[in-house]
């Protein structure tokens, strides 16, 4: 087998994107486009994988760092000329060369090898990737002859009406005998309306050479949807989530409504789970088996294991282990971690706690910075007052104990084993083992004050 190489074209603003940051960087399913090329490059094991950059290039180098070489376009004088920057690297190496551009983010592996090997079997100086379009309007068109290989690539501009029949399209991606492809880059002018040196005037160029042109036509034409501008970026978010959830399908997990239901590429989901219509799943996030993700849920960064429960909360970098449960309308926040079988209930709020295995937070509770022991039970409305308006404070719960309703824990504070916190309390203090703490104002009653207010005669009042 020879040798592969890859050279990813990167270097264009996107100017039709009217945005600020580079067109390769936009994400798809939560990962920039440049990054989806090169992952499923990656899975292709090429000997080099070169990047031409151009703008944007540090934030291109800051996003792929080493995974993949690198060449400058200084100046965007057409895609030849994108193609020459890498002749320093790979300008005498012998062997096969794919050139695919960074805003296609849908291309798959398996395409790019059938690419290749296609490429090796026709023994071909060029091997087009092309697809079937029921619509070709504004392709290229390959036009081949009776014995079926390729006489030219003919633009939408330039082809006849019989030629603007044809279904099959070039998709923009070649795979090229890397020497005959950089023997004769020099030879391409830029006399055309745009002073720019194209890529396809190289297939020309090799064709008057009497080369071989091969074109292998792929199954589906949607990986080959380039991202020029926001309604390209919609339509390939909403390409890409589909097949992510049908990945997801395929491996035991149950998505009430797909079409509802966002999960970034690379998330981890074991199977018997159930995700509910409205979710969305984000980032670097795992999720086991035989979990519950309800209707509105949105979880980011974070590991949930199994048999877990999360009814339309918002989990962001946080922990959830085995058999914990959240919600509804509940936040747990960055460093958050639930133990086992714990339960937080609706309107609560987690953030950097550890709540111990078994431990009960109902409703309307807020934890923050603070450890919780094992099988403790905290009262509705319980806050912990965590930050003096300086620093932020730290405080310890003790296993089994009781925080009853309405309690204020002020930081830092150390609460011992087996404790008692009574409900409206105010607690600044440590709370030693097996004590019960009270700290509110003893209930005074006024008799017959309602006898003294000038209105309780007022018939508004009777």
């Amino acid at each position: 087998m020879s040798n592969r190489y890859v050279i990813i074209l990167a270097a264009g603003k996107g100017t039709r994107m009217k945005s600020k940051l580079y067109k390769v960087l936009h994400p798809v399913a939560g990962k920039a486009m440049v990054d989806h090329v090169v992952t499923q490059v990656e899975k292709i094991n090429p000997e080099v994988i070169e990047t031409v950059i151009g703008h944007g290039a540090e934030k291109v180098q800051d996003l792929l760092g080493d995974r993949t070489k690198y060449a400058l376009q200084s100046e965007q004088l057409g895609t030849a000329h994108a193609v020459q920057q890498a002749e320093d690297e790979l300008g005498s190496k012998e062997g096969m060369t794919l050139i695919v551009n960074g805003d296609t983010p849908l291309f798959t592996a398996e395409t790019f090898e059938n690419l290749f090997n296609y490429h090796e079997e026709q023994k071909a100086a060029v091997t087009i990737l092309t697809a079937h379009a029921d619509n070709p309007f504004g392709y290229g068109r390959i036009i081949r002859d009776e014995n079926n290989d390729v006489q030219a690539v003919v633009e939408q501009k330039d082809a006849t009406p019989e030629q603007q029949d044809i279904r099959e399209i070039n998709t923009g991606v070649y795979c090229f005998d890397n020497k005959l492809l950089f023997d004769n880059l020099k030879n391409v002018k830029n006399d055309n309306a745009q002073g720019e040196y194209y890529l396809p005037d190289v297939v020309s160029i090799l064709r008057e050479q009497g080369k071989k042109i091969a074109a292998y036509q792929m199954d589906d034409l949607s990986e080959s949807l380039g991202v020029n501008d926001r309604i390209a970026l919609s339509n390939a978010e909403k390409l890409m989530r589909k097949r992510i959830n049908e990945d997801h399908m395929r491996e035991g997990v149950t998505i009430v409504d797909p079409e509802s239901t966002y999960i970034d590429f690379g998330v981890k989901i074991g199977n018997d789970t159930v995700i509910e219509p409205g979710s969305k799943i984000f980032g670097n996030t795992t999720i086991g088996s035989d979990c519950l993700i309800g209707s509105g849920s949105r979880i980011e960064n974070s590991v949930i294991e199994d048999n877990v429960q999360v009814i339309s909360s918002t989990i962001e970098d946080a922990v959830m282990h085995n058999g914990s449960n959240v919600g509804p309308n509940s936040h747990l926040r960055p460093k958050a971690v639930l133990g086992e079988d714990v339960h937080v209930g609706n309107f609560c709020e987690i953030k950097n706690a550890e709540i111990g295995d078994r431990t009960k937070i109902g409703h309307l509770t807020y934890v923050g910075d603070a450890t919780l022991g094992t099988d403790i039970n905290v009262g509705c409305g319980v806050v912990f007052v965590n930050y003096d308006g300086v620093g932020k404070h730290h405080s310890n719960i003790g296993d089994h104990s009781f925080i009853g309703s309405n309690s204020n824990i002020v930081s830092p504070v150390n609460v011992s084993d087996h404790s008692f916190i009574a409900a409206g309390s105010t607690i600044t203090n440590d709370v030693p083992f097996h004590s019960l703490a009270i700290a509110r104002e003893r209930q005074t009653n006024k008799e017959d004050f309602w006898d003294r207010l000038p209105v309780s005669k007022s018939e508004d009042w009777n």
